[in-house]
């Protein structure tokens, strides 16, 4: 088979299970992601559907797989293995212990997919890496899974928190809008109703959290634009 004839093929299979992925991707998206023009994103998407494979399109949004359809078992490469292993130990040093638990549960359902000569590799590669951050592991917080949650749900989260300036202790309802993190600490951007208003939360200060059952509606909110908006004032006010 000719290299460039090899090469479609993994591309055509790379797209399946990137649409498989998303709920919806357009065809700029897909041509970025893969380095190609959209002419050959059209073809490689009629190529698919061709072979079977039901893709569904919505006008002027985007392409999607039908629902239902699923992919054979997952193959991971032995270099794609090494890199899940990799973040797993990575993951582990993390101080909320939510995301280590869930993190770990998914690596584990991966893992059972992997080839037997894969699994092992893995297992001698898991042995063999160390991260040397938070050596005594601790945890800081357990709230990083509810907080996603809130985040994809928009549900208003009730906290109790600690002030990282004054150590005073407030109450807040707050509606969750991202996530970061930096210096081994999660930071909540979040509405605040208390005070009206975008505010940074640190997860370790948050004393008590509750997600309640009612809905916010979704803010204009870009995270990108949020973090140069803040530079900018930083530079105008040193």
């Amino acid at each position: 088979m000719a290299d460039t004839e090899v090469s479609r093929l993994s591309r055509l299979t790379a797209i399946l299970t990137y649409l498989q992925s998303r709920r919806l991707v357009t065809a700029t998206v897909i041509a970025k992601k893969f380095d190609v023009s959209i002419r050959t994103v059209y073809r490689d998407l009629r190529a698919l559907e061709l072979a079977g494979v039901p893709i569904l399109t919505e006008e002027g949004k985007g392409y999607k797989l039908m629902d239902g359809y699923t992919l054979p078992p997952l193959m991971l490469t032995e270099p794609e293995a090494n890199a899940l292993i990799t973040a797993e130990q990575l993951v582990i040093k993390n101080k909320d212990a939510s995301f280590v638990q869930h993190y770990t549960e998914a690596v584990n359902k991966i893992r059972s997919l992997l080839r037997n000569s894969t699994k092992d590799k893995a297992e001698l590669l898991s042995g063999r890496i160390q991260i040397r951050q938070n050596n005594a592991g601790n945890f800081t917080s357990n709230f990083l899974s509810a907080i996603q949650l809130s985040i994809t749900n928009f549900t208003v989260v009730k906290i109790e928190y600690r002030s990282v300036e004054t150590a005073q202790t407030s109450f807040r309802d707050i509606e969750s809008l991202a996530l970061y993190s930096t210096q081994e600490n999660w930071i909540l951007i979040a509405w605040c109703r208390m005070r009206k208003e975008l505010r940074s939360f640190r997860l370790d200060r948050i004393q008590k959290l509750e997600v309640t059952n009612e809905k916010f509606h979704p803010h204009d909110f870009d995270l990108e634009k949020h973090f140069e908006a803040c530079r900018k004032n930083f530079s105008a006010n040193p």
